[in-house]
């Protein structure tokens, strides 16, 4: 029975925060809709979250395309199908690698940060003053990071994307010595526009929900600093969930309207 109750309480508790992050997405999207976008706040903030984000972003996909090479080409050379190491790698960062590690570094980056500064504003009472000058918190707060973040994060796929198969290629081609004709020729032959599109669809749901929880934990932060600190680890912790578990059904969805090879 006791068993029973924290398994019920764990739902519960779920489902509640699911449907504070609809509502909060709801009011967003909604807000825009209406034109209450601060133009000002949203180029701050795409500054902030794209071109802030940009190192740690190329870093992780160029490292993380060139040991997958490896790796792959190590597997491959006993079945002297070295050639294939250049589409394995190219679509495994299209498909799956380039969203999520981005996702992960710009919720680990930018998802603690908003949610502290949203934080800080909550428990030192801003927020309150925000609503005495007639100001909504979500147009001036939220609308702005959200918009940024859904402009900034398929772009940061991109990138991540790029470096990762720049990195495949020449540690492919300069360090083990895969032929380079062949190599290109095989990842431009499995390599389609399915593939791009399911790499910037994933990119701008990831973004979605990074700002959508970074957001509603800040702003429910409490208990001052401590509840800041408490806010901000929820948010690296609940977005990197939230990207990990929705990859695995965004790829079953995905694949059904961008099945690879077509």
């Amino acid at each position: 029975m006791q068993l029973i109750s924290i398994v019920s309480g764990l739902l519960s508790s779920a489902l509640a925060s699911l449907g504070e992050l609809a509502l909060l997405a709801g009011g967003t999207f909604g807000s825009i809709a209406k034109g209450r976008i601060r133009v000002g706040l949203t180029i701050r903030q795409i500054a902030e979250i794209g071109f802030g984000s940009q190192l740690v972003v190329v870093v992780t996909g160029a490292f993380t395309g060139a040991v997958f090479t490896a790796q792959a080409y190590f597997q491959f050379a006993s079945l002297n199908m070295e050639t294939a190491v250049g589409p394995v790698v190219t679509l495994a960062m299209f498909r799956e690698l380039g969203p999520a590690l981005t996702g992960l570094m710009v919720a680990g980056r930018v998802g603690a940060a908003m949610s502290a500064e949203i934080g800080t504003m909550k428990v030192t009472q801003q927020i309150d003053a925000l609503r005495a000058l007639a100001v909504n918190p979500v147009d001036y707060l939220v609308v702005p990071r959200a918009l940024a973040m859904l402009i900034s994060m398929p772009i940061l796929v991109v990138e991540c994307v790029g470096l990762g198969v720049l990195a495949s290629y020449y540690v492919g081609v300069e360090v083990l010595n895969i032929n380079g004709a062949y190599f290109l020729a095989n990842m431009q032959k499995f390599t389609e526009g399915s593939d791009i599109l399911m790499s910037l669809t994933k990119g701008f749901a990831f973004g979605g929900l990074i700002v959508f929880i970074s957001c509603r934990e800040g702003l429910r932060a409490k208990d001052g600093a401590v509840g800041v600190g408490r806010a901000t680890t929820a948010t690296v912790v609940a977005s990197s969930l939230a990207i990990l578990i929705s990859n695995f059904f965004l790829t079953m969805a995905l694949n059904i309207f961008f099945p690879a090879g077509q």
